[in-house]
């Protein structure tokens, strides 16, 4: 057993040397005797103490009870308890001062003992507990701390990515801008050239046939300079809903005669309209991109010959479609990519493209809150399937 400095509160002098004598007998060191709670804690004030032995009834104003909450706040010393009563009104007294040990008078000595050694390992624990307590608090502070410069630092990354993200979106602009203008003036030239061409001329088949390549590469770098502002916008967040009234019927045959005039294959288009309101409410913008992309891939990527179908109907509030092809189609093991930006399937040979129309179609479908979904294998063609949400 450890020796201890104990200060023993007892108002009754007898029992104070009897526990003085079990106490020193098993080699702990007595630092005093008080009969009352104002001498303890002035014996406190003066002399270190790792144990109390604290009696409930004291001479003077502070009992054990008040003296021990004193007690613990001040010193943090452990106190035992001491009592000739064990009724619940005196037991519910003491548990409210988290005593470290309670010894009903006359005591035992060997249970004193062992109480007593209880009450110092109890106190240990319990600091230990505290310090860890402590520790983790510290713990939780620094990371606390560090936590909020890490969010500072992200902030400011954040703010530093979105003014580089609206600087390349305005380059982007101003470029793409910057070339639609000799675009346009190249295109002109090649339109012109072929009327030319109409004329007798020696060299009439070869002009008109490299005017003819002319206007196909500048609609093409159109056509990419378009995708790649659309995407400018989206990556700002500027791709706005604007809906308004449109007449079905014409927007969808000359949709249909449109990307048949930029077709430099044999495809037919079948454009079956069935259920359709004489109009509907939607952004026509959005909508244009959505089925010229998907009519301009069918027709791409078909076989020389033969047919694209292109049905519309509306259903309960939708707007539904199905364009089916007989085409390449797309490998299994690249349809889960197949709306990713620049993403094209091995299996597109020297066609033409960016890679960015689909991109750009699922884009429009989610700002209309539509779904798109498809069916695809490898030389069967491919057949897309689009709802989008739209008001008669």
């Amino acid at each position: 057993m450890f020796s201890l400095r104990i200060l023993i509160t007892e108002d009754d002098h007898v029992s104070a040397l009897l526990l003085k004598k079990a106490l020193e007998k098993n080699s702990h060191h007595i630092i005093g005797i008080c009969d009352s709670g104002e001498e303890a804690l002035d014996m406190l004030e003066e002399n270190s103490a790792d144990l109390v032995m604290m009696d409930i009834s004291l001479s003077g104003e502070l009992d054990g009870i008040k003296t021990t909450e004193i007690i613990n706040e001040k010193y943090g010393i452990p106190v035992v308890y001491l009592s000739a009563s064990s009724d619940t009104e005196t037991l519910n007294k003491v548990v409210g001062t988290n005593p470290s040990a309670y010894v009903i008078k006359p005591f035992n000595t060997r249970e004193l003992h062992m109480v007593i050694e209880l009450a110092i390992y109890k106190d240990r624990k319990e600091k230990e507990l505290q310090k860890l307590n402590n520790e983790l608090e510290e713990k939780v502070r620094q990371r606390t701390a560090d936590l909020r410069d890490a969010n500072k630092e992200l902030r400011r990354a954040l703010e530093k990515e979105k003014e580089i993200s609206e600087l390349k979106s305005r380059i982007v602009q101003n470029v793409s801008h910057g070339f639609k203008t000799p675009l346009t003036s190249i295109l002109s030239s090649a339109q012109l050239l072929q009327k030319y061409a109409e004329k007798d001329h020696p060299f009439k088949a070869k002009i008109g046939r490299h005017a003819q390549k002319i206007e196909n590469s500048v609609r093409n770098l159109n056509s990419l300079l378009t995708s790649v502002l659309f995407f400018g916008k989206a990556d700002a967040d500027k791709i706005d809903f604007k809906p308004k009234k449109l007449f079905t019927g014409a927007f969808f045959n000359d949709l249909v005669d449109v990307v048949k005039a930029g077709s430099e294959n044999q495809v037919k288009i079948n454009l079956n309209m069935r259920q359709l309101p004489k109009t509907i409410t939607s952004d026509v913008e959005l909508l244009y991109q959505i089925y010229e992309n998907l009519l301009s891939n069918a027709v791409k990527y078909s076989q020389e010959n033969t047919t694209v179908e292109f049905e519309v109907w509306m259903e309960g509030g939708i707007l539904k479609s199905r364009i089916k092809d007989q085409g390449i189609g797309i490998p299994q093991a690249e349809q889960s990519q197949l709306f990713d930006r620049f993403f094209r399937a091995k299996n597109v040979g020297i066609r033409e493209g960016s890679g960015l129309g689909l991109s750009i179609v699922k884009k429009c479908v989610d700002v209309l809150r539509g779904e798109i979904t498809f069916e695809s294998a490898a030389n069967k063609g491919t057949t897309f399937y689009v709802n989008i949400p739209v008001k008669e």
